[in-house]
């Protein structure tokens, strides 16, 4: 038995390539493994930047208190009441995957309703894409989008430095390629 395996079976997170699409909005009801929840003075601008900017869409409303928001399946954000939010947005942050075919339109849409909000984009040295988005509540937000991998690239070499290194054709999991502790 191996303690790795092709995790794309239960991800909405498609594989990347210039071709990849984002899974439609995911509306079911589950048990969320993880979520995020964010104060806000004003639900109702928070609301709209995260759902004009951000993409996500209203769950459920809990009127003045609480809104359920979400994109992909396990990307759930609760916006929550509060009386007051921190004057800066904190270190820590909260990331949300995205494609790369996304990432222009999601910067073009927050900075349609927040001009200031958006840094970068930025390439990463494993192999994604970035854009860091501060929302009306100081939320540090970060869309990653992976970029298609190539074997030969900077990337490739610094993944291949932690033992990470490009399937073989055909290859279906990641067995052989994760160093193991």
């Amino acid at each position: 038995m191996s303690d790795y395996y092709n995790a794309f079976e239960i991800s909405p997170v498609p594989a990347p390539g210039p071709d990849a699409v984002p899974p439609e909005p995911f509306r079911g009801i589950y048990g969320m493994p993880a979520f995020v929840t964010i104060p806000t003075t004003d639900l109702a601008e928070s609301v709209d930047f995260w759902t004009r900017g951000l993409g996500f869409f209203e769950l459920f409303t809990i009127p003045g208190t609480l809104v359920h928001l979400r994109r992909w399946a396990f990307q759930d954000v609760l916006l929550v009441a509060a009386t007051d939010v921190p004057e800066q947005a904190p270190a820590i942050g909260v990331s949300f995957a995205c494609v790369l075919g996304q990432l222009d339109g999601l910067v073009d849409a927050c900075r349609a309703v927040r001009p200031n909000s958006v840094t970068g984009p930025r390439d990463t040295p494993w192999n994604t894409r970035d854009v860091e988005v501060i929302t009306p509540e100081k939320a540090r937000i970060v869309l990653t989008a992976a970029k298609p991998f190539d074997p030969d690239s900077q990337e490739a070499r610094n993944l291949e430095a932690i033992g990470i290194t490009a399937p073989a054709a055909g290859e279906g999991d990641n067995v052989d390629r994760a160093r193991r502790d």
